[in-house]
């Protein structure tokens, strides 16, 4: 080892210029890297005499850190230069913002519906959307191989046993499970996505949303759901909106009806939207059968009630006159931004 190689080194420091990180890379790997020069200069001080050792180890390490700060100091410079060598580019400057989106329409219509029949003093309950046999269908009076169980096409999860796992069909499972835990009186609405094996169109899909409510208690009428749907109509879709009530069928509830409002569009003279007879669908409800009852530990002599179920995507189609259902599930942010006015109950 020779102190004229070490003062060469040291020397050429003070020239080593670089305009990119590359650049700088490059030097420290020449320098400092597994074969870089001051790398060799320390595998030849373990051969140099003991008596040569403090001095030569004192000036080598002097070296390393000139060599390490010139670097660091280049890497710096780099970096300090790099927004004018990128086409005058300011990074210190904040991003381009990142556009987003209001609130679904089908949530609007969720809270909506909620506010609406919390003032009529409802609770919300919830559910799992994987659901068993027994609470989707068998405790809503649906005997195993009833022909009403083809009403709903439904996803099965396991099957093969006496109570299979499903996804659930409707959010009625919701109320059962309610009746199960809560005394009576019961006055809930349960809120939920559900899901059914159907071709998805414009009119269909195999997710949706619904609100179902429940109310049980001594003496509960049919009149009792009816003025219910009414208020809650007049409350959704104006103070001059009527309604009617077309007998229907439904496992888990006897008398069961079809529940029409008023076209809000035309007000009742008849237009597209409801294809000129003046009224539209929202919902279906009925008397819950004793059986429903029973089969929930609750006295059907003593008690009665009433549930009623809609599809928040079919409201949200007759609030806001959307013509195909699949544009609640394609995230079309010109879609959505025709909802941030919509108007809070």
């Amino acid at each position: 080892m020779k102190r004229e190689d070490i003062e060469r080194i040291a020397a050429s420091l003070e020239e080593l210029k670089a305009k990119t990180e590359k650049e700088a890379e490059e030097i420290r790997i020449r320098l400092l890297g597994k074969k870089g020069e001051i790398t060799a200069l320390f595998d030849e001080f373990r051969t140099i005499d003991k008596a040569q050792k403090a001095e030569f180890g004192k000036v080598l390490n002097e070296l390393k850190q000139k060599a390490q700060a010139k670097i660091e100091e280049l890497k710096a410079g780099v970096c300090s230069e790099g927004p004018a060598d990128a086409g005058g580019v300011d990074l210190s400057m904040p991003g381009d913002p990142l556009p987003l989106g209001s609130r679904h329409p089908v949530s609007i219509v969720r809270q909506q519906i909620v506010d609406i029949f919390r003032k009529f003093g409802y609770d919300v309950a919830e559910g799992p959307e994987i659901e068993d046999d027994y609470h989707v269908f068998e405790a809503l009076n649906f005997p195993p191989n009833h022909p009403a169980r083809d009403m709903q096409d439904t996803f099965f999860v396991s099957a093969g046993h006496l109570n299979p796992l499903l996804l659930r069909t409707h959010t009625s499972s919701v109320q059962v499970r309610t009746m199960e835990r809560m005394p009576v009186p019961i006055r809930v609405i349960c809120p939920g996505r559900v899901f059914r094996n159907e071709a998805i169109s414009a009119r269909a899909h195999c997710i949706f949303h619904q609100v179902e409510g429940l109310y049980i208690d001594e003496g509960v009428t049919f009149a009792d759901l009816k003025q219910a749907i009414l208020l809650f109509a007049r409350e959704m879709f104006g103070p001059d909106t009527q309604i009617r009530m077309r007998p229907s069928y439904f496992p888990f509830t006897e008398p069961s009806a079809e529940v029409d409002v008023s076209c809000n569009i035309c007000h009742g003279k008849g237009c597209n939207i409801c294809k000129g007879t003046g009224w539209l669908e929202i919902l279906g409800c009925g008397m819950v059968d004793p059986n429903v009852l029973e089969a929930s530990g609750i006295d059907s002599k003593r008690y009665s009630g009433f549930a009623f179920g809609m599809g928040l995507e079919r409201i949200a189609m007759l609030k806001w006159r959307v013509n195909d259902l699949r544009h609640y599930f394609e995230n079309d942010m010109r879609f959505l931004h025709e909802f941030e006015a919509a108007p809070e109950v």
